[in-house]
């Protein structure tokens, strides 16, 4: 273990970044994120995703799109839905099955041809809630 210490500590700062696989970089980030494939399966969901829907990263990546996508059409492609759903506030399905309302991005992988959407969320269920009041 002393080995990879001295090791890492040898290394730049860019090199560090560089080299860190984009898994470990994404369950990292500190709010929710969630890459979908074509077919609606699941392929990641970072920690911050996972809490805010009630499950474990695990158990999310177990869900199929309709299963998270509450009011989305879901006889298209999950990625295609995402895409024009980006930017706009969505409602996903919390593990008790109530709503969770979230903004969600313009998913990070802008090619066309893409067949993964990776999209971050920002939850705004409890302001939603006290503006309708």
């Amino acid at each position: 273990m002393e080995r990879r210490r001295s090791e890492q500590d040898t290394r730049s700062p860019m090199t560090t970044l560089q080299q860190m696989p984009a898994l470990v970089v994404l369950e990292r980030f500190p709010v929710p994120v969630l890459a979908i494939a074509e077919d609606g399966s699941i392929l990641f969901a970072n920690s911050a995703f996972a809490e805010m829907v009630g499950h474990s990263a695990e158990s999310v990546k177990a869900l199929k799109f309709a299963e998270i996508f509450h009011s989305l059409p879901d006889d298209e492609s999950a990625v295609s839905v995402v895409r024009a759903n980006a930017e706009l506030v969505v409602d996903l399905v919390h593990r008790d099955r109530s709503i969770v309302r979230a903004r969600m991005s313009k998913s990070a992988l802008l090619r066309g041809d893409d067949p993964v959407a990776l999209a971050a969320f920002h939850d705004l269920t409890e302001q939603l809630w006290v503006e309708e009041l």
